[in-house]
């Protein structure tokens, strides 16, 4: 094959990638990487924060989550968002406030936070797009995670490439050093609480005798493979539904994960039934897939059953009763304190739920040990966003002193 014709495949081929990105036809769950990278060649940034989002809109839930922190961040230090989806950009530009621009190539966004002097980059999850950022070396950079979880990913030996991890509390602490190999997590995990529970409500919701129960019901999505199967949409879901209507005593709001089917077709269909389910029992029953934050859900609610997911730990501060599902197949569930506490639902013991949802709200049996959890997992509730933000100021002086001893600005 002559040099001539691998130049013009390699040239039908950047052009056939670049229709498609155009297009919009590019795979669910690519990003489009329609980049401003030509207006961004010799611009500077006053930021010295960048969040780095690699994720598409499937994820978003994961960076929305953050607004608030990161709005009271940039009082301090100024917060730039850098998208890799032209689309997400624009999306995340109309709902907040904060710049927002869209790079396509890793050599971009590594010469313009040279150029500006950026001194942090922030993560809010473990997108394999992140790495393209993480080359980054003229930066410290951090990973902010979307929330506490028993799952395996929450532990994940990815945590290495980031400088520091913040996390809630001493249970993610406890759990890098149980789970990973030849990591310093005192070093490299600190602790700054939730933000996003500063403002949440908490204790038993006021609520007549009478008054229906609230159940929320908010599994998790289907993962990407057999040992990350923890939702319960397709084992427990529309017989759960089926018999908390049934029974008469209770409402059900049901808040699907904003990835639920997109690794699995069953679950999507499985969510869509959930769905006709909830919509057609009336009388209160309600969906709630807004794409909203979680938190604002959490206030209509007396308990929630969910899977082994973040959302069970953020509940943990409302005080309120919570049953986790028993994942069905192999996924791969650690022995914690959760999970040791709360009542768990097999799927062979759904047409029971009725029972033990009635039994968790009128005994709350397990308020005790709960209330301990949330010191555990997240210390002090409130106060973490002026955490965050110190925490963040902190590694935005270490960086810099970093870079004068090495005589750079």
């Amino acid at each position: 094959m002559t040099l001539d014709i691998v130049r013009v495949r390699r040239r039908v081929r950047g052009w056939g990638g670049h229709a498609l990105r155009r297009l919009g036809l590019l795979p669910a769950g690519t990003p489009d990487g329609l980049g401003d990278d030509a207006a961004l060649l010799h611009r500077t940034f006053e930021q010295r924060v960048v969040v780095y989002f690699a994720g598409t809109s499937q994820n978003l839930y994961q960076l929305r989550q953050w607004y608030s922190a990161l709005l009271a961040l940039d009082t301090v230090h100024g917060v730039l968002v850098v998208c890799a989806d032209s689309r997400v950009a624009r999306t995340v530009a109309a709902e907040q406030p904060l710049p927002v621009v869209t790079v396509g190539r890793a050599a971009t966004l590594e010469a313009m936070a040279e150029r500006s002097g950026t001194a942090v980059f922030c993560y809010v999850g473990h997108d394999n797009g992140n790495f393209g950022a993480l080359r980054t070396s003229s930066v410290l950079h951090v990973f902010l995670s979307h929330g506490e979880s028993d799952k395996r990913v929450a532990a994940s030996n990815v945590i290495k490439a980031y400088d520091y991890a913040f996390v809630a509390g001493q249970g993610a602490v406890d759990r890098f050093a149980d789970e990973l190999l030849r990591f310093d997590a005192p070093a490299h995990v600190v602790p700054v609480g939730r933000p996003q529970l500063d403002a949440l409500v908490t204790g038993p919701r006021a609520r007549d005798r009478e008054e229906p129960i609230v159940v929320l019901y908010a599994p998790t999505w289907e993962g990407s493979g057999a040992a990350s199967a923890y939702s319960s949409v397709l084992s427990h879901g529309l017989h759960l539904v089926a018999a908390l209507v049934a029974d008469g005593r209770f409402r059900v709001v049901y808040r699907p994960h904003p990835r639920t089917g997109v690794s699995d077709a069953r679950y999507a269909s499985a969510d869509a039934a959930i769905r006709s389910a909830v919509v057609a029992a009336g009388d209160g029953n309600r969906v709630d897939a807004d794409g909203g934050d979680a938190y604002r859900t959490f206030a209509s609610a007396d308990v929630l059953v969910t899977d082994v997911s973040a959302i069970a730990f953020d509940w943990l501060a409302t005080g309120r009763p919570l049953v986790v599902t028993v994942p069905p197949g192999t996924a791969q569930v650690a022995s914690t304190r959760l999970l040791a506490t709360v009542p768990r639902l097999g799927a062979q013991d759904v047409a029971k739920v009725a029972e033990l949802v009635a039994r968790e709200v009128d005994l709350d049996p397990t308020a005790d040990e709960r209330a301990a959890l949330v010191d555990y997992y997240f210390g002090t509730i409130g106060g973490a966003t002026a955490r965050f933000v110190a925490e963040c100021d902190r590694v935005v002086r270490e960086r810099d002193d970093l870079r004068t001893e090495r005589g750079r600005a």
